[in-house]
């Protein structure tokens, strides 16, 4: 039995969950108009008469919204649908001037396909996807500006959305925390979403219910709406499971209804009663003829595609000889595993990952800058590398050498050349600082002879220090070992 198995006072529980992912499509304008999609804009800048929803305004499909998802539905493994319908989801609010949302119901643009998700203890496991359907995102309403008013900003009114539907397959946080990043990390890599759930461009309703193990079928569910974080998806599971399984032990039953997670309680609200399909009066959208694709369109985006991080990952264990967690880290974002390839070209590949992973990151953290911002160019982190591998410089060399390069992003080899920082690699000289250090401490040259073997780091310190750090280390320890016995 896997996943998450919550003890109640008469029976063992587990989680049944599913997930509805929506992630705004990276396009130049809205789905059906011509507005612009700029994020940051001012309130209401970026609206046009369809979005606005005036009379006798008719939408007008964005390819480039039908192509992204195509892409996506690639890489999710996915069937692409050639014959999809748009429909109109009818409900009243104020942030939908035009009264209903257009959407996809019966017929989407993708049907099923899977995700494989990796977990901590080793295992892997394919999380399934029921569709994935296009339609148009709604504005929005702010409540923080005023005791007594609502304000809405339609910027957002139109912008495309894909929402993707999985399976309720996940049976613990951890497997829906696993599946999100996989997720984030496959939209980035296809550039078709932007992946940032704090500025709400993909955001997530979770569906929880809980049954005894063993247990045939689903019970009733409860759904938490936009949940706008990895970590708060996880513990809105978790805390909503554990709401289900009291309820269960204490005789009570569960409606079907929507929630809202609350970060700072770690608790779920009642929002409202939930709606079910009927209740969205859904229709064809009779402005949208029904949207037809032909097998050249399909063939055209899949050449377009690039190696996702599954694939990725594979081949960085296989043939560039990393660890599976080293190859995670790596392949987390595209443009990280691209900046490691770069770095790794003709290089040890697993060195060039410890120093990227290491000293690297926490470079770019302490300068709180980007990867494109780094000072240091891939192609010098592999040159340094080298320096190491060929023993032109020891590791402590290379740290200093490394925080040199940060500063000033000159190459390794120019600062090993400039400042005079290459190894000593000649036996004689190694020998003639030895015989100085043994010379200088007969105490300590006894106390080693006599059985205080110790005493060799203590040594090796000193030879290091009185070459000023450049003798090749295996070589002091070496020599020092033949001269002391």
């Amino acid at each position: 039995m896997t996943g998450m198995i919550i003890e109640g006072k008469t029976a063992k529980w587990e989680i049944v969950c599913g997930l509805e992912i929506h992630c705004q499509i990276i396009s130049k304008s809205k789905m059906f108009s011509g507005a612009s999609t700029h994020y940051g804009s001012d309130a209401n800048e970026n609206v046009s008469f369809i979005d606005a929803g005036m009379p006798g305004m008719l939408p007008t499909l964005n390819e480039q919204c039908v192509r992204q998802a195509i892409k996506t539905g690639l890489g999710l493994n996915a069937k692409i649908n050639k014959y999809s319908e748009f429909a109109r989801k009818n409900y009243f609010y104020a942030d939908l001037p035009q009264g209903y949302q257009i959407s996809q119901f019966k017929y989407p643009i993708v049907g099923e396909g899977f995700v494989k998700i990796d977990l901590e203890d080793g295992s892997s496991k394919n999380i399934g996807i029921e569709r994935l359907h296009i339609e148009q995102d709604a504005g929005k309403s702010i409540h923080d500006i005023s005791p007594t008013k609502s304000f809405i900003d339609l910027n957002r009114a139109g912008v495309g959305l894909m929402e993707i539907v999985t399976k309720p397959d996940f049976r613990s946080p951890e497997e829906a925390g696993a599946f999100l990043r996989e997720l984030r990390s496959i939209v980035r890599y296809l550039g078709t979403c932007d992946g940032n759930m704090d500025e709400g461009s993909m955001r997530c309703d979770v569906n929880v219910s809980v049954r005894k193990v063993g247990e045939e079928g689903f019970r009733t569910r409860n759904e938490m709406k936009n949940v706008n974080s990895v970590k708060f998806v996880m513990q809105a599971i978790e805390s909503e499971a554990r709401r289900h399984v009291e309820t269960y032990e204490n005789g009570g039953t569960i409606e079907q209804e929507t929630r809202q997670f609350d970060p700072a309680t770690g608790k779920t609200k009642v929002m409202r009663k939930k709606e079910f399909a009927h209740d969205y009066r859904y229709f064809p959208e009779p402005d949208l003829l029904p949207l037809v694709l032909d097998d050249a369109m399909i063939e055209e985006i899949k050449a377009e595609m690039v190696e996702l991080p599954d694939a990725k990952k594979a081949r960085f264990v296989h043939d560039l000889g990393l660890t599976p967690y080293d190859a995670s880290v790596l392949c987390e974002s595209r443009e990280t595993a691209e900046w490691f390839e770069k770095a790794a070209y003709g290089h040890d590949a697993k060195k060039v990952a410890n120093w990227m992973m290491g000293d690297f990151f926490a470079m770019l953290n302490e300068k709180k800058i980007t990867l494109e911002e780094s000072p240091i160019s891939p192609e010098n982190l592999g040159k340094l590398v080298d320096l190491i591998t060929s023993n032109v410089i020891n590791g402590k060399t290379a740290k200093d050498v490394f925080e040199i390069m940060a500063e000033t992003g000159d190459s390794p080899d120019k600062i090993v050349e400039e400042r005079g920082l290459k190894q000593v690699t000649d036996t004689a000289a190694i020998e003639a600082v030895i015989d100085e250090v043994i010379a200088a401490n007969p105490d300590n040259v006894a106390a080693y002879r006599g059985g205080k073997v110790a005493l060799m780091g203590w040594f090796v310190g000193q030879v290091m220090k009185a070459s000023k750090g450049k003798a090749n280390p295996g070589m002091v320890n070496e020599l020092l070992k033949k001269k002391l016995s």
